[in-house]
Formats: C-alpha cells, sequence, structure tokens
C-alpha cells in the first residue's frame, strides 16, 4: 500500500527520508532531511540540508527553512494574513485572488511542538522557539522565544565555530 502522496515536480537530494502519510508537491528537500509522518509541504517551499521535519506539521506555500534546522511536531505556518474561502460576491477565492506572504527559518533554528508561524516572519539562525508559542514578529539570531505571543527570553550563546583541521 503507497501511503505517500509525493507529486512528480518534487525535488528529494541525496538522502532524503520521507516517513508514511505524507503530502508533498512542488517543493525541494535539501540533503539527508528528514520529513515525519502526516506532514504536508505544499508548492514552493524549500527545506534546507540536514533538516528535521517532525510529524504532523504544515509546511504551506512561501516558507523557505534553511539548513540544520529542527521543526517539532504539528508545527503550522500561516502564508495568508487575512485568510477568506470567498469574495464579496460569495464565489470561491482561488489561489491568484489572494496574497502569499514569505516565511523563513534561518539555519540551526529549532522551532518546538505546536508552535504556530505567522506569515511576513524571520526566525534567525540559532534561534530556540519553545512549545507553544504563536510567533509575530522576527525572532532574532540565538535568541530564545516562548508565550503567546512569542516573546524573547533570553539569548544563547552562539554555537561555537570549529578550527579548521
Amino acid at each position: 500500500m503507497n501511503n505517500q502522496v509525493i507529486a512528480d515536480d518534487v525535488e528529494l537530494a541525496e538522502g532524503v527520508k520521507v516517513f508514511h502519510f505524507v503530502n508533498m508537491y512542488g517543493c525541494k528537500v535539501g540533503e539527508n532531511s528528514r520529513i515525519g509522518s502526516f506532514v504536508e509541504v505544499q508548492k514552493g517551499v524549500n527545506i534546507g540540508a540536514n533538516c528535521k521535519i517532525s510529524s504532523h506539521t504544515f509546511i504551506c506555500e512561501g516558507v523557505e527553512i534553511e539548513d540544520e534546522v529542527f521543526i517539532g511536531h504539528n508545527v503550522s505556518f500561516i502564508n495568508d494574513p487575512v485568510p477568506k474561502a470567498a469574495g464579496e460576491g460569495g464565489e470561491l477565492l482561488t489561489d491568484g485572488e489572494w496574497e502569499c506572504i514569505p516565511t523563513r527559518v534561518c539555519k540551526g533554528a529549532s522551532v518546538g511542538t505546536s508552535v504556530t508561524i505567522l506569515c511576513g516572519v524571520t526566525i534567525g539562525e540559532n534561534a530556540l522557539i519553545g512549545a507553544g508559542a504563536v510567533v509575530t514578529k522576527d525572532v532574532p539570531a540565538n535568541a530564545v522565544v516562548a508565550g503567546v505571543p512569542g516573546r524573547i527570553l533570553r539569548f544563547q550563546e552562539s554555537a561555537p565555530v570549529e578550527a579548521a583541521a
């Protein structure tokens, strides 16, 4: 039984692992990344190398996830600040009738379980977003954010750079 829907236009790099019950279309996933069960990744999404996308996560159009990012379980990205199903006349809106606002998660960031990330924000390098937070504005590099709405609690030291051998 095939329980994955991975469209022909999906680009999976070497070493990518996709688990059961995943829906992916029009996206790119970098080397050695892992996509957990019950995940949807929509068109135009770019996921970098060595990322872990945990189960039950929704990554909508307009999201860029850089290398070495951890996305916890049940994380939801939002790409429209004022979503509507129908126009003023009651007609169902189509793809061209709404504005997709991009969102970026920078290298090495970690996003906890059940976080909601509103559109138009950038989560900085090595930032840590606590479980259940709602990210409504940009998060600086190395910040630790928690709460609803998400607030900076402190900054963590940046990861040490290893000397070249």
